[in-house]
């Protein structure tokens, strides 16, 4: 009797944290609205973007979820792809992880161009000699790769889910089967090899095209010498490993604890020792850029690093990038006995998420403030109100996404001991 009333009152208190959760979301999305609207009506007018600062905290965010996306995917070919031992588990988490931060990304891209309504003529019209020309269209194919990869992924899943499931969920796993119902050892083992063959394929997308080349758009820019390096595009490919590594660990520790779902400590350690690798990587490769643009001696790059690191933002730096982005989370890994604790590693996981922003803005923003030409005054960036709210508003639209999907998708594999 005791247990059956314990299970009813966890029961009613999920679903009032449910519930919670979505009114949350909408309100935001709702603020991010206002935001959206001043956007709509006064146009750029609304931001305090200038001709010496045309970009802002839009394209931070956008470069910011660009990262999340590939790493995410980079994340999920450690099984499909590479055959790790123990990342099944979170393979499609972070397929859909990956899947919505584009969304989330290419709708701040969105909000940023100046004529939105002519978002369609980068297909009608190509420029080979664009970067941004070429980004675009990779997108769209890493778009289309990812999904394609989730659905052979879950594909199974998605036809016991329709034969049991009578109600809203049953009937989308029904359309999203494509019409393949068959299980068969054979049809699940086509399924595994257009897995693979779609995580091998997009390796590549994702590191020359997709967040490379998002590098690609600063290192090309030859009159903003603190982007103009080689370097950028294989820093900007670290950070992405480094960030989708920390959100779908981050994620993994709360889902399992919200669905009291056992955790597989094997699994959690593991990705805590990645995520403890790639964020010392990302930091010597971010301190080699440092180094060179200091002692270049050149007065653009060393005036564009002293900006950075003692300007205004200097709390960008010191305390989000490296403070949250790097020494905590290390801080927290350090021990092998933390890195089997969900408490630390979703810590360390959540402070990588939020330091990494800081990187975001530490690419985009200072770079701009010094003057292009000689005789330019310095320039001045603080995100105004709307474009706070309109951010705000895209993000909880990407976590209300996310929270959706959790709902209607068999994100954990069943069958295999992740029930």
């Amino acid at each position: 009797m005791s247990t059956n009333t314990h299970t009813v009152t966890a029961r009613l208190g999920g679903d009032r944290l449910r519930i919670a959760w979505y009114v949350l979301l909408l309100g935001l999305i709702a603020i991010g609205s206002y935001g959206g609207y001043l956007r709509l009506t006064e146009g750029l007018q609304s931001t305090n973007l200038s001709s010496g600062v045309p970009w802002g905290a839009w394209i931070a965010f956008y470069i910011y979820f660009v990262g999340l996306s590939a790493g995410a995917f980079l994340v999920s070919t450690l099984s499909n792809v590479f055959e790790v031992e123990g990342m099944h588990e979170i393979e499609r988490e972070a397929l859909f992880v990956a899947i919505v931060s584009m969304i989330v990304a290419l709708t701040f891209v969105l909000v940023d161009i100046g004529r939105m309504e002519r978002l369609w003529h980068v297909f009608a019209w190509r420029q080979p000699l664009s970067v941004l020309s070429w980004e675009v269209h990779a997108y769209a194919l890493y778009i289309g790769v990812l999904s394609g990869e989730l659905y052979f992924s879950m594909r199974r899943d998605l036809v016991e889910t329709s034969e049991n499931d009578d109600g809203l969920k049953g009937r989308l796993a029904g359309l999203l089967t494509l019409g393949r119902t068959d299980t068969s050892d054979e049809a699940l083992e086509t399924d595994r090899t257009w897995l693979k063959r779609l995580g091998i394929a997009g390796i590549p997308l994702a590191i020359v095209f997709v967040h490379g080349g998002t590098g690609n758009l600063f290192a090309v820019a030859a009159a903003r010498e603190y982007w103009f390096s080689a370097l950028f595009p294989v820093i900007f490919i670290t950070s992405a490993v480094v960030s989708g590594m920390a959100l779908v660990a981050l994620l993994y520790v709360v889902r399992a604890k919200l669905s009291h779902r056992t955790l597989d400590s094997a699994l959690l350690e593991r990705m805590a020792a990645l995520l403890a690798g790639f964020i010392v990587l990302d930091a010597s490769l971010k301190t080699l850029e440092a180094f060179i643009g200091l002692y270049s001696l050149h007065p653009g790059e060393v005036q564009a690093w002293l900006t950075i690191m003692t300007g205004e933002m200097w709390w960008s730096f010191w305390l989000v990038m490296v403070g949250l982005g790097w020494v905590l989370p290390l801080a927290l890994l350090h021990r092998s006995d933390w890195r089997r604790k969900p408490k630390f590693v979703a810590a360390a996981g959540a402070s990588v998420v939020l330091g990494v922003v800081g990187t975001r803005f530490n690419i985009v923003v200072p770079a701009q403030l010094e003057p292009a030409l000689e005789g330019l005054s310095m320039g001045a960036y603080v995100p105004s109100t709307p474009e706070w709210l309109l951010s705000i508003g895209v993000i909880a639209f990407g976590v209300l996404l996310y929270s959706i999907g959790t709902e209607l998708l068999p994100l954990v594999p069943r069958g295999e001991g992740h029930d």
